[in-house]
């Protein structure tokens, strides 16, 4: 128990004293005026209260990642709360807010045109064929989630309450949302169910101090303890918590809400903040997860082996998340911790889904140069992104999901290498805050080990050993390092010699 209340404390402590210094890094300018103003547009250029702004960016990039994610990743031990706190503070929320904030100096600019004006145009056209691929996938598996777990709540009355209907229904919602002005829907609906999010945690929050069981301690930190996986702590962790600790998907869903804050002086409790939040969700997901689990008369040793058995589903006897999802809500908060459940497991994904579509169409209009003031313009990006959603339903996403983990957190190594350049252009050209890269450089170099590590130990990788993987993988950090000091290198000689 120690060890969660300290890592909860260094959450908002890191809110609190980092959160200011990123922001004081970056030099927010409340005089500048906001995207929302200068580009309104009605659709997505548009000012929205702070406060939804805040909920509507904390439920795009949490939806059920911070639930799933964290329950996962505890099984390698109280190592996650080391990641999940350091992770957010200094990766996770710098990345969101960073993305966030050039985005609002770039004119709410997507993420795919912000790499390409920093890495070049190569980059530009690779991450937006990237970017594309990945929010259609996003979109895709969050129909299909939603929509089996529906079927399962309901009685079979053919095609009526089906897989089928829910898919149906959960298509209709996307499209509305992706073409409607953002405050009609989106707007509406997103601040409802952050709150519904938030209130979830505090009663597991609760429930860790008040119910039985215990949870395992920093001491235990050091050794994998995952009674099944063959990826080692390092970096499976790493991969396996995404959103709650760093997450490339983040730098995608920045921009929406760079289009609609009033003033930069909210980027910090918007954009870092909002990390900061879904840390804590993840991180009392963890603690009550594992709690939950070692109070249960399942099969198993250790808490850990006992989360797996508390997550078999009984109709497929494969461990699934959101067993233990409803399990735990249900015993801990009652009926309406039902409820909560329900939104947790389903409505969450799908407001994943909604804004990963709306993404694609942004990222597409960006890049096409294509005014989506008209709602037709809107339809005539958005129809072919969910035909080709619809045609990938019929693909088994398996192994595909497992390659969209890894390609997440390779996007946040490539979008914190991006903000990396940025900040050591702009110290080469303005002439003041020499070392701000170094708030960047640092979690780009650890994305980047992690990442280049995993796909060559992974199962669906190269399949190395793991020594021969941390080699590669430290050797491709050092290259990117030795590369970024040659071209800084040349960056401060140009500026000597242009002076």
């Amino acid at each position: 128990m120690v060890t969660f209340i300290a890592s909860f404390l260094f959450l908002v402590l890191g809110y609190v004293l980092y959160g200011a210094f990123v922001n004081k890094v970056f030099g927010a300018d409340p005089q500048r005026t906001a995207p929302c103003y200068t580009s309104k547009d009605g659709v997505d250029y548009m000012p929205m209260a702070t406060w939804k702004v805040f909920l509507i960016q904390f439920l795009n990039i949490a939806g059920t990642g911070p639930i799933f994610g964290a329950i996962q990743g505890i099984l390698f031990g109280p190592a996650a709360y080391f990641w999940i706190v350091l992770g957010c503070v200094f990766g996770g929320a710098v990345h969101d807010y960073m993305s966030g904030m050039i985005s609002m100096r770039k004119n709410g600019a997507s993420l795919p045109e912000i790499i390409g004006d920093e890495l070049g145009a190569g980059a530009r056209f690779v991450l937006r064929i990237l970017t594309l691929v990945l929010m259609i996938l996003v979109g895709t598996v969050f129909v299909t989630t939603p929509a089996d777990l529906l079927d399962g709540m309901m009685a079979d009355n053919g095609f009526l309450w089906s897989k089928y209907f829910w898919v149906l229904i959960i298509f209709v919602y996307y499209l509305m949302a992706t073409l409607l002005p953002i405050d009609k829907l989106i707007g509406k609906i997103y601040p409802i169910f952050g709150i519904a999010l938030l209130i979830m945690a505090v009663g597991l929050l609760y429930g860790i101090f008040a119910y039985d069981g215990t949870i395992p301690e920093i001491t235990e930190a050091f050794s994998n303890h995952h009674p099944s996986s063959t990826i080692p702590l390092f970096p499976g962790l790493c991969i396996t918590i995404a959103c709650g600790a760093v997450s490339g998907f983040h730098a995608t869903q920045s921009p929406m809400m760079a289009r609609c804050m009033k003033n930069e002086k909210y980027g910090r409790p918007v954009f870092y903040g909002a990390m900061i939040a879904e840390g804590l969700v993840a991180l009392i997901w963890a603690a009550a997860a594992i709690k939950f689990a070692d109070s249960l008369d399942v099969a198993g040793d250790t808490p850990y082996e006992k989360l797996v058995a508390a997550m078999i589903n009984p109709e497929t006897g494969k461990p699934s998340p959101a067993v233990l999802v409803n399990a735990l809500c249900t015993n801990w908060l009652g009926g309406v911790g039902a409820v909560l459940a329900v939104l947790g497991v389903v409505a969450a994904p799908i407001t994943s889904g909604d804004t990963a579509f709306r993404s694609a169409r942004l990222i597409s209009a960006d890049f096409m140069k294509y005014k989506q003031n008209k709602i037709y313009k809107r339809l005539i990006l958005s129809l072919p992104l969910f035909a080709v959603s619809a045609a990938l339903m019929f693909i088994n996403f398996d192994i595909l999901w497992r390659y969209f983990a890894w390609f997440n957190q390779t996007l946040a190594c490539i979008t914190l290498w991006t903000i990396t350049v940025w900040l050591t252009k702009r110290s080469a050209t303005e002439g003041t805050k020499p070392y701000a890269y170094l708030i960047t450089l640092l979690p780009s170099l650890w994305m980047t080990i992690v990442c280049s590590t995993y796909i060559f130990i992974a199962p669906e990788g190269f399949q190395l050993t793991h020594l021969v993987s941390y080699i590669l993988g430290g050797s491709i950090t050092v290259g990117l390092l030795v590369w970024y000091i040659i071209w800084a290198k040349k960056l401060a000689n140009k500026k000597i010699a242009n002076n």
